[in-house]
């Protein structure tokens, strides 16, 4: 039991008398609590940014790129990394943007409504990122396909097709797992949170 549990325990034990008094603290501690967790996931977003990006000092991005010329599918990887370089940008200044408005709220539905912003838009950054990995393998085996063709048998081709769905399904899997353990925690903090809210909004 944390110890905004521990709190409203004690809230809802005292005298009816002094329950208004109280509920203002309990509310204060649990926006204290929203406002970090809201900060954390900025962090965490900036962190996996720059992680990510610097991947690229590490890999051999020239052969890389040179397949991708090879295929005929340059065009496709800078406007695809342009876009996505615009989108990821976007759900940090969200991510900044939903943590300096939970600081500054002083309504307890408002909050709730902040906390309710915030989920969503971690669950459509998490959608994203995954359902970007797996247009770009398929459009990348889609135009390597294209290019041998004529060297490939049906044979080949469908073993193709289902290599590369079988690690698109384990690459998904292993980056879901990674956002599980990256934002599932805070989520789940701020979903109690909510519930908690919600509760002492009832009681008012």
């Amino acid at each position: 039991m944390d110890l905004l549990d521990k709190y409203k325990k004690t809230w809802e034990n005292q005298p009816e008398e002094e329950n208004k008094f109280s509920s203002v603290d309990i509310y204060k501690m649990a926006k204290s609590k929203s406002s970090s967790i809201v900060k954390w996931i900025f962090i965490i977003g900036i962190i996996e940014f720059v992680v990510f990006n610097s991947l690229y000092f590490f890999l051999d991005m020239e052969e890389a790129y040179a397949e991708y010329k090879k295929i005929g599918l340059m065009n496709f990887v800078y406007y695809s990394q342009a876009l996505a370089y615009l989108i990821l940008f976007y759900f940090l200044a969200m991510f900044y943007r939903n943590y300096k408005s939970i600081s500054t709220i002083d309504s307890t539905k408002k909050l709730m409504k902040k906390i309710i912003k915030t989920r969503k838009t971690v669950r459509n950054y998490v959608i994203f990122n995954l359902s970007f990995m797996a247009l770009t393998m398929f459009i990348v085996t889609v135009a390597e396909i294209n290019f041998k063709f004529e060297d490939l048998e049906t044979k080949q081709i469908f073993l193709i097709i289902l290599l590369t769905l079988v690690v698109t399904l384990v690459l998904l899997g292993v980056l879901w797992l990674f956002y599980q353990l990256l934002y599932g925690i805070l989520l789940k903090k701020l979903n109690r949170n909510y519930k908690e809210l919600a509760k002492l909004d009832e009681t008012n």
